[in-house]
């Protein structure tokens, strides 16, 4: 289960498998997590030219190390979607202080949000 203290958590890392070779390959990301979904928000400053994206592209089965435990999940693009600018408040405010009637950044205006729904 996510909770508040895996929510609060700097960082995770996040597991794809190369889209040529079909190996895992592991990246430490941020993260914002949505616990009564059982749901994970990251953005991608790169947008789609971003290597962990253009993998999940072709597996969007996932795993996510949180804490010490991994977790595995599917992953989906939101942009456009109704959980879009949630991504990007939740992001922002973790990692940047943004707050309600601030302005975001343009990191997270501009980057392509995903979402991963770990398995419960």
């Amino acid at each position: 289960m996510l909770d508040a203290e895996v929510a609060a958590l700097a960082v995770c890392d996040l597991e794809t498998l190369g889209r040529v070779t079909g190996h895992s390959h592991v990246i430490e990301m941020w993260f914002a997590a949505d616990p009564e979904r059982e749901r994970l928000y990251m953005l991608s400053g790169g947008r789609d030219a971003a290597d962990w994206v253009l993998n999940l592209r072709r597996n969007p089965s996932v795993k996510v190390r949180l804490g010490g435990r991994w977790r595995r999940g599917v992953a989906s693009e939101i942009e456009g979607s109704e959980d879009d600018g949630r991504a990007r408040r939740l992001l922002a405010a973790k990692y940047q202080g943004w707050s309600e009637g601030g302005r975001l950044s343009s990191w997270a205006r501009h980057s392509l949000p995903i979402a991963v729904d770990l398995e419960r």
